[in-house]
């Protein structure tokens, strides 16, 4: 394919850009017309892709990490046949359109992950190449080893997280990874070296990456360096793209003002005829279309011998194989709740400790579930203790070490499980979940089955202090749609807790978890675990009240309750682990476990405002508005109000007419 027609196809993308950013009036023109030369010699001659199964497993995986950018790939997701309209590309980033203002999966096929946060693509990707690494040495074939092509901006790399994705990609050898660094010295204030003057390339090579240089507009350099990068195989490749941003616009071109803003009709009427286009929106010529055509071909001939080899792979490796099929679908027995249960027994201590051993039993049982900690698996008891450690060359295991890397480890997560078959958990201490925060919430918008186990969820850290004691985290994380938070009061809850997070596919589930010991709650016959919140205390009288709580607060608040009923103030008690759960169920159910004839309390060592939804004030909230302390952690929670004492008289106060 000749440099004209690659040029061609490259001012295509510019008009379809410019055109869609100005009919929306809203978008980015500046990064499509800067990226159009690279993006189109990598789509046309090396990505490896299939329009008619977007979900393909012999496919290279494309992520735009640049999501601003969004109208670059929706232009090549067009050209290329994908389920994408011209009249889908004129609806750019109206109500209900495919072509949201930046890529969301699930709403487009052809788009991997949803991006627009910076550096969450590059760490995705990442996490992409280290589950194709693990796939492959799992089930002998490197046909599952898929490539990992993106194109990163230089908000990507100025964002921490990149730098952390790419340190551990550079230490795992991720050679699997060909990025596309758009280099083109603007941001929205400016020229990059206002804020940016590092050498990318001495950083990335200190990361243990190769890295090359080219004229973004070189058709033949760019591919040269793909190639060369596809043919690296020991470490993860950045390509330096030197590029203008705004490419072709005579007023507008290297300027901040192509970066964020429409063109306007006068500029991309001048801008047509600088690149040579007709003055005609939306503009895509038939020879255009007939070079996707016989890219199409290409790759279709790529599939089939993809698809036979991965046909024989099959029938000489029909364990391996049937093991493969089970991993994609990630099914769980009905039985996973009563076996995980099982696993912990009459077991009481640290929720901590009784989740390391669900750990262990539910990975006899579910083959996806992977992950590790960010340097703290001796105190959140995440390892899988059947397997081993992945490292360079030796990706054949199921633990990872993330190092201290939390905000990497999330997006990582989620890269892994967009790869498919995954189920991965990473873990850290309640008090970092914010390190975690941006990634927690692109896999709930995603809906991705992703685990977030953060241990050390109160006070009762003790010693360590305040910066290490969340008081505000639990709260948080329940405020991020489609996250499920659960905060388990001992063994069972714990054991319901990973057999919901196990089980869901439609987002993730964080799992909160104390570093003290807790006792095993004695539940009323029939009580519900897997509703999110059932009954745990019933007094000997009819109660004045009914009381929530959540984690190690339960076995206290239940203390709490039964020296209220030697006192002649009875209260029921309540746990509810999962509020989000819980706020599902029926009327009916939430009717039995709140009834409404009668007041409601909350008891959680932690911010207070949510649990108002169900107890009507503040004033009937036992909660936590101000740091921690540095002390034992017993000492600490009994200085602030949670020993049993301390809320039982709490609640008499409370409830006193």
């Amino acid at each position: 394919m000749s440099a004209l027609n690659l040029q061609l196809v490259a001012n295509v993308i510019r008009g379809l850009s410019m055109d869609a950013v100005q009919k929306a009036n809203s978008g980015h023109p500046g990064m499509p017309m800067g990226m159009a030369d690279t993006a189109a010699t990598l789509w046309l001659k090396t990505l490896r892709y299939c329009p008619d199964d977007p979900d393909w497993i012999g496919r290279d995986r494309f992520v735009l990490s640049a999501g601003h950018g969004s109208m670059l790939l929706y232009s090549l997701l067009h050209l290329a046949g994908f389920d994408l309209s011209l009249d889908d590309i004129r609806n750019f980033r109206q109500w209900g359109s495919k072509t949201p203002g930046h890529p969301e999966f699930g709403e487009t096929a052809g788009v991997e992950t949803t991006t627009g946060p910076l550096g969450q693509g590059f760490a995705n990707g990442v996490g992409m190449a280290l589950a194709a690494k693990m796939t492959a040495a799992r089930f002998g074939t490197d046909l599952l080893e898929s490539r990992i092509f993106g194109i990163v901006s230089d908000g990507d790399l100025m964002e921490g997280i990149s730098s952390e994705a790419a340190s551990l990609a550079g230490h795992l050898g991720l050679d699997n990874i060909v990025y596309l660094y758009d280099d083109n010295s603007i941001t929205i204030d400016g020229a990059t070296d206002i804020a940016f003057s590092e050498n990318v390339e001495k950083r990335f090579q200190g990361f243990g990456w190769n890295v090359s240089r080219a004229d973004g507009h070189d058709y033949e350099a760019v591919h040269a360096a793909i190639e060369a990068g596809v043919a690296e195989s020991s470490k993860p490749t950045l390509i330096i793209c030197k590029t203008n941003i705004g490419k072709g616009s005579p007023n507008k071109q290297d300027t901040s003002g192509s970066h964020g803003a429409p063109l306007g009709d006068d500029e991309i009427k001048l801008t047509r005829e600088a690149l040579g286009l007709p003055d005609e929106d939306f503009w895509v010529p038939s020879e255009v279309r007939e070079m996707f055509d016989a890219t199409a071909q290409r790759n279709q001939a790529a599939r089939a011998e993809w698809d036979s080899a991965f046909e024989q792979w099959k029938q000489s490796s029909p364990d391996q194989a049937k093991a493969y099929a089970e991993f994609l679908a990630r099914n769980v027995p009905s039985d996973l709740g009563d076996r995980l249960v099982a696993a912990i027994g009459d077991a009481d201590g640290a929720t901590r400790a009784l989740s390391g051993k669900v750990i262990q039993a539910a990975a006899e049982i579910v083959p996806g579930l992977v992950g590790g900690s960010a340097d703290l698996d001796a105190s959140c008891k995440t390892s899988i203790k059947s397997s081993g450690l992945c490292q360079r060359g030796d990706f054949g295991h199921r633990n990872i070490a993330f190092g201290i890397r939390e905000h990497a480890m999330g997006s990582i997560l989620n890269g892994m499980a967009l790869f498919g078959g995954y189920l991965p958990i990473g873990s850290t201490f309640l008090v970092f979940a914010d390190y975690n925060r941006p990634s927690i919430r692109l896999a709930a918008l995603m809906g991705l089955p992703v685990g977030f186990v953060f241990t050390h969820d109160s006070l009762a850290v003790g010693e360590d202090g305040p910066t290490h004691q969340p008081v505000e985290q639990a709260a948080a994380l329940r405020v991020i749609p489609n996250l499920h938070v659960y905060r388990p009061a001992d063994g069972a809850e714990v054991a319901s807790a990973w057999s919901h997070m196990l089980s869901r596919r439609d987002g993730p589930v964080a799992i909160l978890l104390t570093r003290q010991g807790v006792p095993r709650i004695e539940r009323p016959a029939g009580a519900e675990l897997t509703r999110g919140a059932h009954v745990v205390f019933e007094p000997s009288e009819a109660a004045v009240g009914t009381v929530v709580a959540t984690g190690s607060e339960v076995g206290t608040t239940v203390e709490a309750a039964k020296l209220l009923q030697d006192r002649g103030v009875p209260m029921r008690v309540v746990s509810m682990p999962c509020v989000e759960l819980f706020c599902a169920q029926d009327a009916d159910y939430r009717e039995h476990v709140l009834p409404s004839d009668r007041p409601v309390f909350a008891v959680e060592m932690g911010r207070p405002e949510a649990w108002c939804q169900f107890t009507g004030s503040l004033d009937r909230v036992i909660g936590l508005s101000r740091f921690g302390a540095s002390a034992p952690g017993a000492l600490v929670a009994e200085k602030l109000g949670f020993s049993a004492a301390g809320v039982a008289d709490r609640l008499a106060a409370m409830a006193a007419p």
